[in-house]
């Protein structure tokens, strides 16, 4: 049992009014009686509680009765949790036992007799692509002993090729999980979405590439295409785009400038798919101003489109 666990139960008996001590820790969680001290010093100490001792009672008490504990009934907590367990559902990871374990686990100590927490919270991610748990698992493995890892990888494209990689952190985007890792066959960095990895296994050598501290090529450039900025884009943003723009976050770095209905934005762009998929997605409330080479692109990409609904 968790330390977490033992707070708990000492702690709801202190509220129950039971007067419990250490020898109810010892029998209740099969713990050493110096273990059992330092759970009520964690509490009194770390945790701040109002405890008092009452000898005649031989047992511990709450001098003040409204005292909580930093966790207990915390709304923010209980958000943080749903959508953990929804991210798991809809990545393939929902049949981790170790996921459904800690999630019971957590809703009894903390949630005791009410609602479950996915009685109160609805998540949607689209496009997504399940992730295989022995993959996951693999990933998470060689990310924690830094071993180096060997898959099949599908592309976007549907080729298939065999990579050696040393991994160097799991990523999040957009309800998708990727691995950063240096690859071996292309002798750099890459991002491999972990819905088109197959057959992994980790292997006896150590990581040569790892990331250090300050390495900003996670969060340099705009999107899921990462590494060093090619270019900023400047995109002018009209009409019902231009209200919803104006209070949205693309990247750190970027530049809004309101100039009475308009919306001008600048950010620092790697890669042009997906910046080009954002000012689509606004149709004609939405045009690229700079850089030219990006701008002529999508407007062939327009062209093309149009085309095919002239036919």
């Amino acid at each position: 049992m968790s330390i977490l666990e033992r707070i708990y139960f000492l702690h709801t008996r202190i509220q129950a009014g039971h007067y419990p001590n250490t020898g109810s820790l010892v029998h209740e969680f099969e713990i050493s009686p110096a273990t059992a001290h330092r759970d009520v010093a964690y509490l009194r100490d770390r945790l701040l509680a109002p405890l008092a001792f009452d000898r005649r009672r031989n047992g511990y008490y709450y001098t003040d009765t409204s005292f909580h504990l930093p966790f207990e009934n915390s709304p923010p907590l209980v958000l943080l949790l749903g959508l953990l367990g929804t991210m798991a559902r809809q990545t393939g990871l929902a049949g981790l036992a170790e996921l459904e374990e800690m999630k019971q686990r957590i809703q009894g100590l903390i949630f005791p007799g009410q609602r479950e927490i996915d009685d109160l919270l609805h998540c949607e991610w689209i496009e997504m692509e399940q992730v295989d748990q022995a993959v996951f698992r693999d990933v998470l493995a060689s990310l924690r002993e830094q071993k180096r890892l060997r898959f099949r990888y599908r592309s976007g494209t549907g080729k298939i090729s065999e990579r050696t990689v040393d991994p160097m952190k799991l990523v999040s985007y957009q309800g998708r999980w990727y691995l950063l890792a240096w690859c071996h066959l292309r002798g750099g960095r890459r991002l491999f979405h972990l819905g088109r990895i197959a057959g992994s296994s980790l292997l006896a050598g150590t990581c040569d590439h790892r990331l250090v501290p300050g390495d900003d090529w996670l969060t340099a450039s705009f999107g899921i295409f990462k590494g060093p900025p090619r270019y900023r884009a400047t995109i002018r943003f009209t009409g019902k785009a231009a209200r919803i723009v104006r209070h949205q976050f693309w990247h750190a770095q970027q530049e809004i400038r309101v100039t009475g209905t308009e919306v001008i934005m600048t950010l620092p762009v790697a890669d042009d798919r997906e910046i080009m998929m954002k000012v689509l997605q606004f149709g004609a409330d939405a045009m690229i101003i700079a850089p030219g080479e990006l701008r002529q692109r999508l407007a062939g990409e327009i062209r093309r489109m149009a085309a095919l609904y002239e036919k």
